[in-house]
């Protein structure tokens, strides 16, 4: 039952290593304290404290920090302040959502259907949610705008509960829980998914980890929008529901200074602390609620402790000696898991049995009582208390971690069992059990009729209860959750932003990276729209050139800038400011991810849409937060995603993990995201255009993507647009970039992004050494093509005998004679994905396997993606068609030394961005 000395996380026994060389005289310094806590309060003594230790730290007594507290509640009894709603009431109502929730799933498992559902997560966190809808959680109509609340994703049968005692949802729409397409119209999605429910959830929060991360970066983005003027946010909270399993999420942790840093008192953690995760107890043999506070209040935040109902607070207060406190400090959290499901006698035996003093305390309660001593997470009177302490603490957020109990009242089989988070229904004797426990007016006969169809239990609109239920929401501003997608309208920027993509370089060069950094910069200055756009990076500006925005458009920092900048003398010297407009996350994918997803929902969350454009190294992003991109499609995130420094041979120095060779694939995986692969600068700019049109154009039917833009390192003539810009091919994904200037065999070669320029090449080689005429394609979407040809697809199957489309690389190779090269900077898997709708004889080159440190052009020339590599393998087609001699192909290798990496010449150095 003990904690051994090197597991135990609690600090109680400072003294333990030094020796006490005059007992009397501590015994009247602790008297003195004791003294000081009944005549003033714990209020006064903790101010005593606190200024006691701080006196001794500047007289260099060696005082250590505590990380943790002793295991009972943070707020004393006597600091508690008066629950300002009506208890009873509450209860009542709350009674009946726990059932309503509990049967919602219990239903769900009915034979015939049987989708399952999660019923002890809400079970034992109904207090800690039903404590913030009554008196904390604020609508969207609140006059200081509504609080930002992410449900912990397992709960949310209980929200759905609420909706229904609300008048939001009917039996029907319960009863389609986990069904989405049999009972369309009426259906409930398994966790909170804005896109599929998307009036009602906000946050999508059931990929563990992913929910703590975004509202950190949610509270961030709501001070962002407050620095920058564009809406007051200062009375906003952000509310975040977790479990306590779930924080061995590295994300979960991962980001908790950025919040003590930023001072992010507008943002509140939740842990429901019910000591189990999906298959067993968290810590068996430790204490995971004092783990949780040592590293929260070592990462700087404000920690709360709720463990103990108010039925403790007498024994507490009996515990003179401190043998009770001492035996809530060395227990382990199995062993507290052990004893809710047991029974009173055994706690009386187990726990307080511990010592004579601790039995003692007991003697006069019953094994019901004791039994009946709650957790604190379940009394109405301690989560109050502690919620309005964090919403009133200034200059930190805080966390509250809550005791509770995982299927708490649903009875012997499901409370604090270790197989009670896959438990989906309840037997008629738990039915029964748990509506006495609630005392809900249906009968034995009623239940026994069909169990596996228990009613669902509604007063009616009239009833008092739920009148005050209503009147709690409407003083609060409305329903929780609710998601809005109506926002201030959006100026789109004018055409003169485009002016200089479409220009070209002229005699310089210029990587893709650089020319989309120009246009950025053009449109971060239109007038109406450039206040819009958020520039989110790692820290990598320097490497893409957007070191060049940081003395004009700041970097945000709601502490501003406080020392002296090292390189403040330069041109591009690093400056921040309260008001800055770039996000620079540092080192961090994750959180620049989490900032994006924030930034690119603030229309709906809002009302104010921002543009999100966040820049990274292409390998860094869907290989490294594939999950946080999916969590962002989830939420209906709009904005730009730029793949900087992409493709397999591009980024040569760096080596195999930048090698950038699958990206596209990982990202068509994700059905909003929208991907491009851009060879020029005016192709960049068409889609950017095409992207903001699609976002928050009026005419607009699908705006909820993403663009995800791969862009170029290597330094490339731009070229100016063409005076017949072909903007429907470059927006669907294929286009005519260099049409063939000879007559001859023909072949088509399509390209994309930085290939393009080597199909140009390889264009002049075959007409200029073996008499081949080449078309030179530019791919800028293998992704749309595929998507729009397996729609053409779909569409013919479920019309036979109909006219069928023709998918638009079909249409647009309509006439384009000859066998078709396909080539990337990609692996094979790329150009491959529009094979089946090319009619023409299809080979494609690709960078497959890893990548590696090398100059551009022994990389491309080992891979054989080169220039050279594009016309052997268009002459060996030709061969096989008897369109040049058999020997061409064989000639070409021997004449190119094409097995010789060293004799490669497609590419060039430099392009640092």
């Amino acid at each position: 039952m003990y904690l051994s000395e090197d597991s135990t996380q609690i600090l109680t026994q400072l003294t333990s290593y030094a020796p006490d060389t005059d007992p009397t005289e501590t015994a009247e310094w602790q008297e003195s304290l004791d003294s000081l806590i009944q005549e003033r309060g714990t209020e006064r003594a903790q101010f005593i404290m606190r200024s006691l230790l701080q006196r001794a730290g500047a007289q260099s007594v060696g005082v250590p920090m505590v990380t943790t507290t002793d295991y009972v509640n943070t707020i004393p009894a006597d600091q508690e302040p008066q629950f300002p709603g009506n208890e009873e009431i509450e209860r009542k109502y709350r009674a009946w959502l726990r059932w309503n929730a509990a049967v919602m799933v219990h239903r769900a498992q009915a034979p015939g259907i049987g989708v399952g559902g999660h019923i002890s997560t809400y079970a034992g966190a109904a207090t800690l949610y039903e404590v913030g809808f009554n008196h904390f959680f604020r609508g969207k109509d609140h006059p200081g705008g509504g609080d930002q609340v992410f449900f912990q994703g397992h709960a949310s049968p209980g929200m759905y509960a609420r909706a229904f005692m609300e008048g939001r949802l009917s039996e029907e729409d319960l009863d389609g829980f986990r069904q989405e397409k049999s009972k369309e119209g009426h259906a409930l999605s398994s966790y909170p998914h804005p896109r599929l429910m998307p009036a009602f959830w906000e946050f999508p929060t059931v990929s563990m980890g992913i929910g703590p991360m975004n509202a950190i970066y949610q509270a961030q983005s709501n001070r962002y929008l407050h620095h920058r003027g564009i809406k007051d946010t200062s009375d906003q909270q952000v509310w975040a529901f977790l479990g306590d399993g779930e924080m061995d999420e590295p994300e979960s942790r991962g980001l908790l200074q950025l919040a003590a840093n930023d001072k992010l008192d507008n943002l509140n953690f939740v842990i429901n602390c019910n000591l189990q995760r999906l298959d067993g107890p968290v810590r068996g043999n430790g204490k995971i609620v004092q783990e949780l506070e040592a590293f929260f209040r070592g990462a700087g935040w404000n920690v709360i402790k709720v463990l103990w109902g108010r039925e403790w607070d007498g024994l507490l207060a009996k515990d003179t000696d401190g043998s009770l406190v001492k035996v809530m400090n060395t227990t382990v959290d199995g062993d507290y898991q052990t004893y809710k499901a047991e029974s009173g006698g055994f706690i009386r035996d187990h726990f307080f049995g511990q010592t004579p003093q601790t039995k003692d305390l007991v003697a006069d309660l019953s094994d019901d009582e004791i039994w009946n001593l709650k957790r604190g997470g379940h009394d109405y009177k301690k989560v109050y208390a502690a919620y309005k302490a964090a919403t009133d603490f200034k200059g930190k957020p805080t966390v509250i971690l809550a005791h509770t109990v995982k299927g708490y009242g649903l009875g012997t089989h499901f409370e604090a069992r270790n197989a009670t988070h896959q438990m989906k229904k309840l037997t008629l004797q738990d039915l029964k059990d748990f509506r006495d426990l609630l005392r809900l007016p249906i009968s034995d006969e009623v239940l026994e009729a069909d169990p596996y169809r228990p009613p669902y239990y509604h007063p009616g609109m009239d009833a008092p209860e739920i009148q005050y239920l209503m009147e709690r929401r409407a003083a609060l501003g409305g329903f929780v959750p609710e998601r809005r997608s109506k926002h201030a309208e959006v100026v789109l920027p004018a055409e003169k932003s485009y002016e200089m993509a479409n220009r070209g370089s002229g005699k310089q060069q210029a990587a893709t990276t650089m020319a989309f950094v120009r246009l950025l910069k053009d449109l971060m200055r239109d007038k109406d729209f450039g206040n819009r756009i958020v520039p989110i990076i790692p820290d990598e500006a320097r490497t893409f050139g957007i070191d060049a925005f940081f003395p004009t458009a700041k970097i945000y920092n709601p502490n501003g800038q406080n020392y002296l900048s090292v390189d403040r003398d330069l041109v591009l010297a690093y400056k921040e400011s309260i008001s800055g407009q770039i996000v620079h996350a540092g080192i961090n994918e994750a959180g620049s991810v989490a900032a994006f997803t924030a930034a690119g929902t603030a229309y709906a969350t809002h009302g104010q849409p921002l543009v999100p454009i966040y820049v990274f190294y292409s390998m860094f992003g869907f290989q490294r937060t594939g999950d946080s991109f999916w969590a962002a499609a989830d939420q209906m995130t709009r904005g730009f995603i730029i793949g900087a420094t992409a493709g397999r041979t591009t980024l040569t120095g760096e080596g195999l993990q930048h090698a950038d060779g699958h990206s596209p694939i990982l990202a068509s995986t994700n059905p909003a995201v929208i991907s491009y692969d851009p060879a020029y600068g005016y192709e960049i700019g068409v889609i950017i255009k095409a992207g903001l049109e699609r976002m928050y154009g009026k005419d607009s039917t699908d705006p909820n993507v993403m663009y995800y833009i791969t862009v170029y390192n290597e330094p490339i003539t731009q070229p100016a647009a063409p005076a017949e810009i072909d903007v429907e091919g470059i927006t669907k994904g294929i286009y005519l970039a260099a049409p063939a200037t000879t007559d001859g065999p023909r072949t088509q070669l399509l390209a994309s992004g930085v290939a393009v320029p080597w199909a140009i090449e390889a264009q002049r080689i075959l007409a200029q050494d073996w008499g081949v005429s080449a078309d030179v394609w530019s791919v800028t979407s293998w992704t749309e093509l595929r998507r729009d040809g397996l729609a053409a697809e779909e569409d013919a199957f479920l019309n036979p005998g109909g006219q069928a489309r023709t998918p638009y690389i079909t249409e647009k190779l309509a006439g384009a004679t000859g066998p078709v090269v396909a080539v990337s900077d990609y692996m094979k898997a790329v150009p491959d994905m529009v094979r089946q709708f090319v009619p023409n004889e299809f080979a494609t080159l690709g960078a497959d396997g890893f990548g590696f440190s090398d100059t551009r052009q022994a990389a491309r020339r080992f891979f054989k993606i080169d220039s050279h590599s594009i016309v052997v393998r268009a002459l060996e087609m030709l061969a096989r068609r008897g369109e040049v001699d058999w020997q061409a192909p064989a000639q070409a290798i021997e004449k190119y030394r094409l097995l010789d990496v060293n004799a490669g010449t497609t590419g060039q150095a430099g392009g640092d961005s």
